[in-house]
């Protein structure tokens, strides 16, 4: 399809999509997408197969359904996009490209970066070939974007980068990353920042893997002692980056209601309270228990009301009837419902939710560990109070909460 031609009905897409998916990626039923209990190596066959399967889609026609076509992309609609999740239900997706890769990374990006860059990294990452992530959080920060201390100071027509950023998903096997770094100190704090992109694996870039409670050891840190930058790298204007900042908060708010991530329908996260809470009850041999129906049932509301509420954001904002500072709604009750549904799921577990076998399996065994991670979606991506701030001033129009 090229600019000038009319945009493929929904049918004809649906055809190819389904035509493609089943000749060429593995139907793997119904899937529980989890991240722990893997060795180095089993991560890293798994990444390099994510890279294998967006090769894949990309070869069909797939990849970058909302992409403009100048970039690689399908220049297609969030509706095909829906339609391609669709189809994909049941099958092998690049669940690691998704996020940061897809958002909030490929969505700043496009919104941002020059012709030059995005014809040079919009293609590759949607061909598998570069998987982003995103140097924000750093050891002292915490919540607090604008008040980054990562340095970048000018040295002709490169920078030199010092400092630490922490909590990022994957460095480890990644390509790229998308940093906010300290360009002016002698201004008001959000008004010295600025983003700039460079290779994981650049000279001076330590990356340093963090074991979670969970045994998860996909967080890292990351030490830059003197990495330089060309300014050809840098995305937006010099001391420009809380622009592109408060941009890239919002395509991460947006995440998997994001125009640009691949998510089949009927996808569980495992961690996210996303196993089925009467299965679990069944497991535990509560699916007859008054008390243990009840807690099902307000999972399953949860559920039913999440799932409406981000249906309504992305129509919203992708439309324009809502505020793009929406996304903060759907991230603040993602949040919460989250956490409910894992505390829900360690009630239903009992005692097998505190203690288990080493060998043990299925969604008791994991009860007791997705009860203590539960925080993780009201802190990761910004908090929830943080989203609650976003709603209740740049949403309701409420006035700002005092600051010193």
């Amino acid at each position: 399809m090229t600019d000038t031609d009319e945009v493929e009905d929904l049918d004809s897409f649906r055809e190819r999509a389904r035509t493609h998916i089943r000749a060429n990626l593995e139907h793997v039923g119904a899937r529980m997408v989890s991240l722990r209990d893997r060795t180095d190596e089993e991560e890293l066959a798994g990444v390099a197969r994510d890279r294998e399967v967006q090769r894949i889609l990309f070869d069909g026609g797939l990849a970058g359904i909302c992409v403009p076509e100048a970039y690689g992309g399908q220049g297609l609609t969030p509706a095909h996009k829906q339609v391609l999740d669709e189809e994909l239900a049941g099958y092998e997706y690049p669940m690691r490209l998704q996020a940061p890769t897809m958002s909030p990374c490929l969505g700043v990006l496009l919104d941002f970066a020059s012709e030059e860059q995005k014809r040079r990294h919009v293609p590759a990452i949607l061909r598998g070939e570069e998987i982003w992530m995103q140097f924000l959080s750093e050891p002292s920060g915490g919540s607090d974007l604008a008040g980054a201390l990562m340095r970048a100071d000018r040295d002709g027509d490169e920078w030199v980068l010092n400092g630490s950023k922490v909590w990022t998903t994957g460095a480890w096997w990644s390509d790229w990353g998308l940093c906010l770094a300290r360009t002016n100190w002698d201004v008001p704090k959000h008004r010295g920042l600025t983003v700039f992109m460079l290779p994981i694996d650049r000279e001076g870039i330590e990356v340093h893997r963090i074991e979670m409670l969970n045994g998860n050891r996909e967080f890292c840190q990351e030490f830059f002692t003197d990495v330089r930058v060309p300014d050809t790298d840098r995305i937006g204007g010099v001391d420009d980056g809380w622009t592109v900042a408060t941009r890239w908060l919002f395509h991460e708010r947006m995440l998997y209601n994001s125009p640009y991530v691949t998510m089949p329908k009927g996808t569980m996260r495992a961690g996210d309270g996303g196993a089925s809470m009467l299965a679990l009850a069944r497991e535990a041999g509560r699916d007859q228990d008054r008390a243990a129906r009840d807690l099902v049932g307000e999972a399953t509301m949860l559920d039913m009301v999440s799932t409406a509420l981000q249906r309504r954001v992305r129509i919203g904002v992708a439309s324009g009837a809502m505020s793009d500072q929406s996304a903060a709604v759907a991230k603040l009750l993602g949040g919460v419902v989250n956490t409910r549904k894992m505390t829900i799921g360690f009630e239903l577990a009992g005692a097998t939710g505190a203690a288990w076998d080493d060998g043990a399996e299925g969604d008791l065994a994991s009860a007791g560990n997705d009860f203590l991670m539960r925080q993780v979606g009201c802190i990761g991506g910004g908090t929830t109070e943080m989203a609650a701030n976003v709603v209740s001033e740049r949403v309701l129009g409420m006035p700002r909460e005092r600051a010193l």
